[in-house]
C-alpha cells in the first residue's frame, strides 16, 4: 500500500497501534519513497523493532525478521545448502532411481531471512534487529544487500532483488557501528518521549485502561528516568506495567500494589532497591497528583 503523504502515513501507522512523532514519521516515508534502508537508534524499549513491525501492517508487507546476536553467520541469517538432501540425493543416483543432477542447484538451498527478503515478489519489511549486537565481519557482509539489494552465492552467482525490501535496522547501541554501513541508510534516533505522547501510546496500545492510570502510570515511568538506574525503563515497560495494573483491575496508583509489580519496570535486583531507596511511596504520590 502506498501513502501519498507523511500524514497518510501517520495515520496508517495509528491505525496499526503505533504513534510517531513527526520526525519518525518523516523517516519512516522516506525510507518507503526513496526505498532506502533505515537505520533506528536508540535505547533498549522506545519503540524501535514495533516501528518496524507496526509498518509492515500500514503497508501490508510481510515482516521478515533477522534477529542479530555475536556469533550471526552468512549460514543462519542468508543461507545454507541442504546437506542431508545432497546426501540422499547422491545416494538415489548412485543406486540408478534419480538421474545425476547438480548438487549446488536452487532445490538444495535453505533460504534464511536476507535471501528470502532479496527473492520476495511480494512487499517486504526486512527488520534487521539488534545489528549492534553481531560481529564487524557480519556488519560488513551486509554492504553488498544495502547497496545494491543483491546477494552473492558462489555455486550459483548474483542473486539480484526482484522488488527492494524495505529494511528497517535497528540498534541499542552497544558499539559504534562502521561509517560504512551509516552511509547506505538513512538515521534516526528514537528518544523517550515527552509525556504527552508516552500517555497517548499507553491509551491507544491498552485501548480499555482507565484514563487516571495511564496518566499515573506514565508520570511514575518518567520520574524513573530521572534516577540513575543501570537500565532506565522504556515505553515498552510502561505499556507491559500498564496492562499488569489493568488487569488487577486498578483504576490508579497504589503504593503497595506498584511495588509488588515493580518486575514489569524494573529489570535489575539494583534497580529494585535504589527505587525503594528513594522513597517509592513519594514517588507514587507524586505521580498520583501530577506534580
Amino acid at each position: 500500500m502506498q501513502h501519498a503523504t507523511i500524514e497518510e502515513l501517520r495515520g496508517a501507522l495509528e491505525r496499526a497501534s503505533y504513534l510517531p512523532d513527526e520526525g519518525l514519521a518523516t523517516a519512516l516515508f522516506l525510507a518507503l519513497r526513496l526505498e532506502k534502508p533505515l537505520l533506528l537508534e536508540g535505547e533498549a524499549g522506545v519503540g524501535k523493532t514495533e516501528a518496524a513491525k507496526a509498518l509492515a501492517r500500514a503497508t501490508g508487507a510481510r515482516l521478515i525478521r533477522l534477529q542479530c546476536y555475536e556469533g550471526l553467520d552468512v549460514a543462519h541469517a542468508v543461507y545454507e545448502w541442504n546437506y542431508a538432501r545432497q546426501l540422499l540425493h547422491i545416494r538415489a543416483a548412485q543406486e540408478g532411481t534419480v538421474d545425476e543432477a547438480e548438487l549446488f542447484g536452487r532445490e538444495f538451498l535453505i533460504r534464511r531471512p536476507l535471501l528470502e527478503a532479496i527473492e520476495s515478489e511480494l512487499p517486504v519489511v526486512l527488520l534487521i534487529d539488534e545489528i549492534d549486537r553481531a560481529d564487524d565481519e557480519f556488519e560488513a557482509f551486509l554492504l553488498e544487500i544495502l547497496s545494491d539489494f543483491q546477494i552473492t552465492i558462489p555455486e550459483l552467482g548474483t542473486i539480484s532483488a526482484r522488488r527492494r525490501p524495505i529494511v528497517i535496522l535497528t540498534s541499542n547501541r552497544t558499539r559504534e557501528l562502521h561509517d560504512a554501513l551509516k552511509r547506505r541508510c538513512l538515521f534516526h534516533w528514537i528518544g523517550h518521549p515527552t509525556l504527552e505522547r508516552e500517555i497517548e501510546i499507553v491509551k491507544l496500545r491498552v485501548p480499555d485502561v482507565p484514563a487516571r492510570l495511564a496518566e499515573q502510570a506514565a508520570r511514575f515511568v518518567e520520574r524513573l528516568r530521572t534516577i540513575d538506574l543501570a537500565k532506565p525503563p522504556g515505553v515498552a515497560e510502561t505499556i507491559d506495567w500498564t496492562q499488569a495494573l489493568a488487569a488487577l483491575g486498578q483504576r490508579e496508583l497504589d503504593a503497595g500494589l506498584v511495588e509488588s509489580t515493580l518486575g514489569s519496570v524494573l529489570k535489575y535486583h539494583e534497580d529494585f532497591q535504589l527505587v525503594r531507596d528513594s522513597d517509592l511511596v513519594a514517588l507514587v504520590a507524586e505521580a498520583r497528583s501530577g506534580r
